[in-house]
């Protein structure tokens, strides 16, 4: 067995109505002057109410910092660090999607550094230390509440991370009242996001270890069990924890063991596009695991009866075939999105993207095949339709 690192936050928190004990994990910093880092849908829907409305009877000031945007961008990055330092925070706290925790962890490492975010894209350039975290999801799929990952897009509409144990929260707080209202197709874009991420975890090339292997399959296990059900029913809050719970699981999963090509491959899709994030997982993700089928199929074959309990198929490809089927089937069943033209990307955009997730360097090398720009246009291309019965054809052998 290979030597492995292992990272994770000091402490988690999940239970419903987790977010209304926030001002009890606040006070434990002695913080008087916490951000709130959220976006306007989010505290419009009156998911930050409870928490905001404990921290004010507790008497800790809240400035409020609500203008993420998915994806987002650096100058929106910079302006919440701007914020943060003006009130003088010692503390910061996020409620909201992926793009709002990831946002509220570079304010707080970028709040207490001299270190500029041009400077710490990239694998272990942020050294610093940073304020308090604490990080409380409203979908179960980035994960990010548990990740030392940032994902920001460039003025270029290149999307980069930050890649720190800095970044790890202090508290991962999981309320999964906070995602009952969530729409289906949220819900399944996000859903699906949290599975690609324990796949990518199970078959990653480089930083594959046991810890994560186990994470990863608990989290196949609970994504794949509730995601129809939480689709179908938003109000089932049995569902709506075991999705969170797996979205977590999955998110330490990779944490540890990086995601790869269908990672690689989506966020063209969402930096020049603007699609959402898990929805631009879910229009590749396919295609993606027939072209790692040579190299994968052992490794896709141990998955399959997790996401299809009872499978009867016997031989290695066939169950290796069968976890493939059942991904595109959820697909499916959630009403996602079946096609790259159906969200309004055209033929003649293919090549920019195909060159765009060739940058994704830090990703596709954890990919268990190895990937061309050739072998990315052809991805795409077999995405572009309906490919729902269709392999891809990359030439790459």
């Amino acid at each position: 067995m290979g030597r492995f690192t292992f990272q994770a936050p000091s402490n988690i928190l999940f239970e419903p109505g987790a977010s209304r004990k926030i001002d009890e994990l606040v006070a434990g910093y002695g913080a008087r002057r916490v951000m709130l880092v959220t976006d306007k849908g989010v505290r419009g829907a009156g998911l930050t109410r409870g928490a905001e409305a404990s921290l004010a009877a507790a008497g800790i000031e809240v400035s409020v910092f609500d203008d993420v945007v998915a994806d987002p961008p650096s100058h929106v990055v910079e302006a919440a660090v701007a914020a943060s330092q003006a009130n003088d925070i010692e503390l910061v706290l996020s409620i909201g999607g992926g793009s709002a925790l990831d946002t509220a962890k570079l304010v707080a490492y970028l709040a207490k550094t001299p270190d500029r975010l041009d400077d710490i894209y990239g694998v272990g350039l942020a050294k610093g230390k940073r304020l308090p975290l604490l990080l409380a999801p409203t979908t179960a799929g980035t994960g990010s509440e548990v990740t030392p990952i940032a994902i920001v897009t460039t003025p270029t509409t290149e999307k980069k991370g930050v890649v720190s144990p800095a970044l790890i929260p202090d508290w991962a707080i999981l309320d999964p009242e906070l995602t009952l209202g969530l729409p289906a197709p949220v819900t399944a874009a996000t859903g699906i996001d949290a599975m690609v991420h324990a796949i990518e975890a199970y078959t990653s090339k480089v930083r594959k270890n046991p810890m994560s292997d186990q994470l990863a399959r608990q989290a196949l296990g609970l994504l794949s069990a509730n995601i129809r059900r939480a689709c179908q029913n938003g109000a089932d809050l049995a569902a709506r924890s075991q999705m969170l719970l797996g979205s977590m699981l999955a998110g330490m999963a990779f944490a540890n063991a990086p995601v790869a090509a269908v990672h690689a491959l989506a966020y063209p899709i969402g930096a020049i596009f603007h699609v959402p994030h898990g929805l631009s997982n879910a229009l590749v993700l396919r295609h993606v695991l027939e072209f790692n089928l040579p190299a994968a199929e052992a490794l896709y074959a141990e998955l399959a009866e997790l996401v299809r309990p009872g499978l009867h198929a016997t031989s290695q490809a066939e169950r290796a075939r069968a976890f493939i089927d059942e991904m595109a089937s959820i697909g499916r069943d959630c009403q996602v999105p079946a096609s790259l033209s159906a969200v309004g990307i055209g033929r003649d955009d293919l090549k920019k993207l195909a060159e765009d997730a060739m940058k994704q360097t830090r990703l596709l090398v954890n990919n268990p095949r190895e990937l061309t720009l050739d072998d990315a246009y052809a991805i795409y291309s077999a995405a572009f339709d309906d490919g729902s019965n269709r392999s891809v054809q990359a030439p790459h052998g």
